[in-house]
C-alpha cells in the first residue's frame, strides 16, 4: 500500500518517499515491450556475425527496413521495427495451437538490420544479401521482417547461396505474383523479385509455388511466362471454392516436389485488408488472418525451412497495429512449429554435410 511521504528532515529524500526499500528486478527479457530496447519479443540483439557464429542460434530474426523500390503506397521501411515491437507478452511464451513454449526449446536471437540508406535500390539490396548470407552461414535460419517484397530476391539468393549445391523450393503467399519483367523500366522493383530469382538462377521455376492471388494482376502474358518457367500457383478464387486447408496441402506437396528445402515469403496483402490494411498495394477479398496463420505453421511443420521473409507491413496506413500484429504472428507461429519439430528429434538448425 502506498505511504505519505515522511517529512523527517534526518532523512534523505530516497527515503522521505519510500523509493529506498527493497523492490524486484526484471531481467530485459521480462520487462513490458515497451521498455527497453524494441528487439523481436525482446530477445537478445545479437548483430555481430561473430558472435553469431559462436552462439549458433537456432533462429534469428533479421530486419530489412528497405521501400524504395515501392510502386504505390511507401512506408515498408518502418516495418521491422513495428513487427518487432507489436507483441503484449514478454519472457517465455506459450502456443496455445501446439502446446510448446518456443523460446525454452529454441535459441532465437535479433540479428539486427541490415544496413540500409535510403534512395539506392542497388545497394539496398546487397546488403540485405550480406546481412542474410552471414546469419544463414552460422547455420541459423533466417526470419527476415520486410521492407518491400523487392528484398525476397536478394534474401532468398542468399539462403540458395548457403544451401547450395542442395536447392531450395519457395512457397509465396501474395496477392500478385511479383513476377513482372519491369515496373516501368525498373527490374528491381517489389512487383520483379520472383522473375528476379528464377532468372537468376538462384531458384527454378517449377520450385515455386504461389497461394492467394486474385484481384486484377498479372495480365495474361505474364501467366504465359510463368507456365513457361514451371511455376505453380493457387488463386485466391480456389481457396473460395476447395478451402484453404485443401488448397495448402497440395501447395506443400507441390513445394516438396524436387527442392532439398523450403524458403516461405509472405507479403501480408495476402490477408484481405479488412484484417491487414497496412500494406502497400491492398487487394480485396484475400485469407483470413487465422488461415494464413495455421497455413504457415503447417507448412513448418512439414517441410525443411531454410528461411522465411514477412514483407510489405506500412504503419503508416496500419490503424490500431493490426497488420503488423498479424505480421508478427506469422513469425510465431513458424517458430513455434521448429519448436514442435525439435521436440520431435528433427534437426532446426543448418549444418553442412
Amino acid at each position: 500500500m502506498a505511504q505519505r511521504p515522511d517529512s523527517n528532515d534526518d532523512q534523505g529524500f530516497a527515503a522521505r518517499n519510500g523509493w529506498d526499500r527493497p523492490f524486484e528486478a526484471y531481467d530485459d527479457y521480462d520487462l513490458p515491450m515497451y521498455v527497453g530496447l524494441p528487439t523481436f519479443q525482446k530477445l537478445p540483439w545479437i548483430a555481430d556475425a561473430a558472435a553469431l557464429a559462436e552462439r549458433k542460434p537456432h533462429v534469428a530474426i533479421v530486419g530489412a527496413p528497405f521501400d524504395d523500390a515501392v510502386s504505390h503506397r511507401p512506408g515498408a521501411r518502418f516495418g521491422p521495427r513495428a513487427i518487432r515491437e507489436a507483441q503484449y507478452t514478454t519472457g517465455s511464451i506459450h502456443s496455445l495451437q501446439l502446446g510448446t513454449e518456443p523460446f525454452e526449446i529454441l535459441d532465437v536471437v535479433d540479428a539486427g538490420d541490415a544496413n540500409i540508406v535510403p534512395a539506392w535500390i542497388d545497394r539496398g539490396h546487397a546488403f540485405i544479401y550480406r546481412k542474410v548470407l552471414e546469419v544463414a552461414s552460422t547455420g541459423a535460419i533466417p526470419i527476415v521482417l520486410g521492407g518491400d517484397h523487392s528484398i525476397t530476391w536478394p534474401s532468398a539468393t542468399a539462403v540458395a547461396e548457403v544451401r547450395r549445391p542442395g536447392s531450395i523450393g519457395i512457397i509465396h503467399f501474395d496477392a500478385h505474383a511479383d513476377t513482372a519483367t519491369d515496373t516501368w523500366g525498373v527490374l528491381a522493383g517489389h512487383g520483379t523479385p520472383m522473375r528476379r530469382l528464377i532468372e537468376s538462377g538462384a531458384v527454378k521455376g517449377s520450385n515455386f509455388v504461389q497461394v492467394g492471388l486474385r484481384g486484377y494482376w498479372p495480365p495474361p502474358d505474364t501467366f504465359a511466362w510463368m507456365q513457361e518457367q514451371g511455376m505453380r500457383w493457387h488463386l485466391m478464387r480456389e481457396v473460395e471454392e476447395r478451402g484453404a486447408e485443401a488448397v495448402i496441402d497440395d501447395a506443400i506437396a507441390e513445394a516438396l516436389d524436387g527442392p532439398d528445402t523450403i524458403y516461405i515469403s509472405v507479403d501480408i496483402d495476402v490477408i484481405d485488408p479488412g484484417s491487414a490494411p497496412g500494406t502497400g498495394t491492398p487487394e480485396p477479398g484475400g485469407f483470413l488472418t487465422r488461415e494464413l496463420l495455421r497455413a504457415v505453421r503447417r507448412i513448418a511443420l512439414a517441410c525443411d525451412i531454410s528461411g522465411m521473409d514477412i514483407v510489405e507491413v506500412s504503419p503508416p496506413y496500419d490503424h490500431a497495429e493490426v497488420t503488423a500484429m498479424a505480421a508478427n504472428r506469422v513469425a510465431l507461429e513458424v517458430i513455434s512449429a521448429l519448436a514442435q519439430k525439435k521436440l520431435g528429434g528433427h534437426p532446426v538448425r543448418f549444418e553442412r554435410p
